[in-house]
């Protein structure tokens, strides 16, 4: 059964990544801007060979190749103007990042939590899997920082968001935040395996906002609806801005929810599994939940409130996917609002 679920995660996680960049490969091919002559190729690739590399697995490889190709002629060729280099190139490597971030909360993230459960329900541990859980935790949070990196050096009405501190403060918010979260969803399926429906109802809660919102980040309808429901899976770990619109009320009650998630599960594991009170991992991780929950809620605090790398003109809050209009010209645009 676990690795019945383990295949299921990967599965899915491969087969939208591969969905999604596809379909941007034939917007390009659409976009009189991108390609102008209506060419039937698009770089380098016609629709039978993109969906023959995508269906082998192969569409996501293949776009690490053209921004290496791309960054590689870059660097040799003058020209180009040297800020449209850079643009192309990051919109190339945003695109890239957001695959990276679907696939994350898509497979890794279930992963990670199905081995926390084996490594607390049936006391199976070893220094390894502690070495590999703490790996988890940083390649999901890294996953949301470098997306939100790439996204904003990708567009030229926002500031880049700059590095030392507050990159280290955004991080640990993320970190200690998705920990605490992950950490809280393990003792309930430790309470109950049944417990799945509770996540899966915070799923579809998830799913329903962003409807809610009516997102505007696909071209096609069908799209659309998946991408909204792995906004949903997203929001299950953690907040993801999805709309150009200030956020800092629907980010209050997420985090007063998370917060309210995090102290309950302890507390009903205790008063519904009595006989887990002793065990040897109840009190550790329970003061774990906490100590992540608070230092990661004051990170974020600090973050927004001191170091976000706003505009001086506008205020507004930045968003984490597309919104007004589709894809366009540049790849990935209007992802935040100035």
């Amino acid at each position: 059964m676990d690795m019945h679920r383990s295949w299921t995660s990967a599965l899915l996680g491969g087969l939208s990544t591969q969905i999604f960049s596809y379909a941007w490969y034939r917007d390009d091919m659409r976009n009189v801007l991108i390609n102008p002559d209506g060419n039937s190729r698009i770089s380098g690739m016609s629709k039978c060979g993109l969906t023959l590399l995508h269906l082998s697995g192969m569409g996501v490889f293949t776009r690490y190749y053209h921004l290496l190709k791309k960054g590689g002629r870059a660097v040799w060729s003058d020209k180009m103007d040297e800020k449209d280099q850079r643009l192309r190139l990051f919109c190339l490597a945003t695109d890239l990042s957001m695959l990276k971030l679907f696939e994350t909360f898509l497979e890794s993230a279930p992963q990670l939590l199905l081995q926390l459960y084996i490594i607390l329900g049936h006391n199976y541990r070893s220094i390894t899997q502690y070495v590999s859980l703490v790996g988890s935790f940083v390649n999901i949070t890294w996953s949301i920082v470098d997306y939100r990196r790439c996204l904003r050096r990708s567009l030229t009405h926002v500031n880049e968001m700059p590095s030392g501190l507050p990159l280290t403060v955004y991080m640990l918010y993320k970190l200690l935040t998705i920990t605490s979260h992950i950490l809280s969803y393990t003792l309930l399926l430790v309470l109950n395996i049944y417990s799945t429906i509770a996540m899966l109802i915070i799923w579809i809660l998830g799913t329903i906002w962003a409807f809610w919102l009516q997102t505007n980040f696909c071209t096609s309808k069908g799209l659309e609806y998946l991408y909204r429901a792995i906004v949903g899976v997203i929001l299950a770990f953690t907040f993801f801005n999805v709309k150009g619109q200030h956020t800092r009320s629907a980010m209050s009650v997420y985090y007063v929810f998370h917060v309210l998630v995090n102290l309950s599960t302890p507390m009903l594991l205790m008063l519904l599994r009595p006989e887990l009170t002793d065990s040897e991992f109840l009190m550790p991780v329970t003061l774990l939940i906490d100590v992540t929950t608070v230092l990661g809620i004051l990170c974020l605090v600090v973050y927004y409130t001191l170091l976000h790398p706003r505009e001086n003109t506008r205020q507004s809050d930045e968003v984490d996917g597309q919104y007004i209009e589709p894809r366009s010209a540049n790849g990935l645009t209007r992802f935040l609002q100035p």
